[in-house]
């Protein structure tokens, strides 16, 4: 779900803030999973995958936050 300018700021931070812990939790899990020897290898690397995807996410709307200056 990718909002755009137009949509509301506090829904935009809500929403950052879910996504924020996503990507918390999978730093958790990866470190879990690089420390196990006979863990899920696909797993792992698709959590990689979803936190590489969710940090793209993360920044493209915390720029939306950050207001246009007209020089």
């Amino acid at each position: 779900m990718l909002m755009t300018r137009n949509e509301n700021s506090p829904e935009i931070k809500q929403y950052l803030q879910e996504l924020r812990q996503e990507y918390h939790t999978l730093e958790k899990t990866i470190e879990c999973l690089r420390a196990d020897p006979e863990s899920d290898q696909l797993l792992f690397h698709r959590s990689k995958r979803r936190k590489v995807e969710l940090k793209a996410v993360i920044t493209k709307l915390e720029s939306q936050l950050i207001p246009d200056l007209d020089a």
